[in-house]
């Protein structure tokens, strides 16, 4: 849309010869932004950019390479990896999931408190499902708010 929108901006640019006038402006600005996102991703930090990401070379062979142990993304479902709230770092974010285990254990939960610490561990849960793909008993132990019905569909939502 990009490549179209600029030809038609400034006709000069069309191209001779080909169909549309602009499939090599899109082509280039395929690879420009592939090129950019390939900076980005070690300079930002961002994790879900890096999430999939692996760079073997030959000065590097240990590496993976870059698509091995993709999670490919199923219908509606996105490899999704946000970054952690700001102040907080995966330590906090784990005082915090301890927290919530005990909460957990109490007979009278606290439900609202449960649901807005769950809500700021998502990052953490997430970390932890995308990167180590731990068996569902395990997640249930590291995380047993989701076991409580509501907790599952604020998580659920999070995930649309």
């Amino acid at each position: 849309m990009a490549a179209e929108a600029l030809v038609a901006k400034h006709p000069c640019l069309k191209e001779a010869g080909s169909e549309t006038g602009w499939n090599g402006w899109k082509n280039s600005i395929k690879f420009k932004m592939g090129n950019y996102r390939n900076k980005m991703r070690g300079r930002a930090g961002c994790q879900e950019v890096t999430v999939n990401a692996g760079k073997r070379s030959r000065s590097n062979p240990e590496n993976e390479p870059s698509r091995s142990n993709i999670k490919r993304p199923k219908r509606a479902e996105v490899n999704f990896l946000p970054n952690f709230p700001q102040g907080k770092d995966l330590s906090s974010l784990e005082q915090l999931r301890q927290t919530i285990v005990e909460e957990v254990k109490k007979t009278e939960k606290n439900l609202p408190l449960i649901r807005k610490m769950m809500e700021t561990t998502f990052p953490l849960s997430r970390q932890n499902i995308v990167m180590s793909c731990p068996p569902v008993s395990e997640l249930m132990d590291l995380w047993p708010a989701l076991k409580i019905e509501s907790e599952v569909i604020c998580i659920s939502s999070h995930l649309k």
